[in-house]
């Protein structure tokens, strides 16, 4: 791939409007069987969590599912996920030594593109156990992806809000999941044609992606970011631009809200304001900061 942040700076608009589009989660209803069944239980295998199993899938299941990280890169949630299990008692009465995650905390400061391909560049350099771990457990994290996750339709009203969508507005998926999976579920699905390029985590952060494609291309007020998760909100909000969130468990139900009423009201100019202010608050309702536990 060439530079991909390049290719985002060099998209031109085509239409009056630009709408970004998250996929795991907000597109499709891929989230539960990917951090169930390939993310955690490789969570569990690579850093040797058997122990305590069941705090190590409740935690790595809040963070990634039902907190407000969800959505987040996987490397974030795995330093997150660690730093939440070493503050459990139960952990710490089982004589569990949370491994250190300083070499992947630093790496995560200092590199914006936080996906493998910059992580095995960082790897072959560094000669990191805990980096090469980090590595490893992703590649089969993507394995796994790959053999399970298929014929995954989108959710109800998504097809139909694009082909509506398209209509005035270039659009683009902005999303923190691989471009090789992204390209996938979208080519399978026949949806891939309604977008304009694909952007996953090779690409930058949410933000960015925003940034580079829409930014000062296109007015503040025809800019849209829809999304499932916190930081899809904070991308929008990072850049001054209008959010539409899929709520998480009631994404039927926002889907064809977006469709039936938010897609015209954001053609229409009358969007942001009393509109948009009640549907995030709504939203906010949705995902706990603080766990269960505490």
């Amino acid at each position: 791939m060439s530079n991909p942040q390049e290719i985002l700076k060099n998209l031109q608009p085509t239409k009056e409007f630009f709408i970004g589009i998250d996929s795991d989660g907000c597109a499709f209803d891929t989230m539960e069987i990917k951090q169930k069944e390939c993310f955690c239980p490789n969570f569990i295998l690579f850093f040797e969590m058997q122990k305590i199993s069941k705090y190590a899938r409740e935690t790595w299941e809040f963070v990634n599912l039902y907190s407000k990280n969800r959505g987040c890169n996987r490397f974030l949630a795995l330093t997150e996920t660690m730093k939440l299990l070493s503050e459990r008692p139960e952990v710490a009465a089982r004589n569990m030594l949370i491994p250190d995650m300083t070499a992947l905390i630093e790496w995560i400061k200092n590199e914006s593109k936080l996906g493998n391909p910059a992580l095995e560049k960082y790897a072959n350099q560094a000669n990191i156990p805990m980096i090469s771990l980090t590595y490893d457990w992703s590649i089969q994290v993507n394995k796994d992806i790959h053999k399970m996750v298929y014929g995954m339709p989108p959710f109800p009203f998504v097809r139909e809000s694009l082909e509506a969508l398209t209509k005035k507005a270039d659009a683009l998926v902005v999303s923190q999941t691989p471009v090789e999976a992204l390209e996938r579920e979208w080519k399978e699905n026949n949806i891939d044609h309604f977008v304009r390029l694909i952007a996953g985590q090779e690409y930058g952060t949410k933000t960015e992606h925003l940034a580079l494609a829409a930014k000062n291309k296109y007015p503040d007020n025809k800019i849209l970011m829809i999304g499932d998760a916190p930081g899809d909100l904070k991308a929008a909000r990072s850049n001054d631009v209008l959010f539409f969130p899929i709520n998480p468990g009631h994404e039927e139900t926002s889907w064809e809200r977006f469709y039936k009423e938010g897609l015209e009201r954001f053609f229409k100019g009358n969007y942001a304001g009393k509109y948009e202010d009640e549907l995030i608050s709504e939203f906010d309702g949705y995902l706990p900061e603080t766990p269960v536990w505490k």
